[in-house]
């Protein structure tokens, strides 16, 4: 697989499994899906970044590493972030876009 990073002022896109992980554990997160978004016996639902203690407790499942990169490549998804907030501090700020 291919590696990709891309960024500008603000928001960086990227496609590297290290980058995004390191990014993600250096916020405390984990990856999940969204409960009730996936079809039986096809994969899990739609992706998205846990941060324990914020928004989205009880609508998101954790799943493994391995999992979520393999629905991630399958998807052809880029994870576009942010390092820091306009102020200066930490930023939680991500999102995946197809990688199209």
């Amino acid at each position: 697989m291919a590696t990709t990073t891309k960024s500008n002022a603000t928001n960086t896109s990227t496609c590297d499994h290290d980058t995004i992980r390191a990014w993600v554990e250096k916020r405390g997160g984990v990856p999940s899906v969204v409960k009730g978004t996936g079809k039986k016996n096809e994969g899990d639902g739609i992706l998205r970044i846990d941060f324990p203690g914020y928004s989205g407790e009880d609508s998101l499942q954790e799943i493994s590493w391995d999992e979520f990169f393999e629905k991630f490549d399958e998807s052809n998804l880029e994870f576009l972030y942010q390092e820091k907030t306009a102020d200066g501090k930490e930023s939680r700020f991500n999102k995946f876009i197809s990688s199209n």
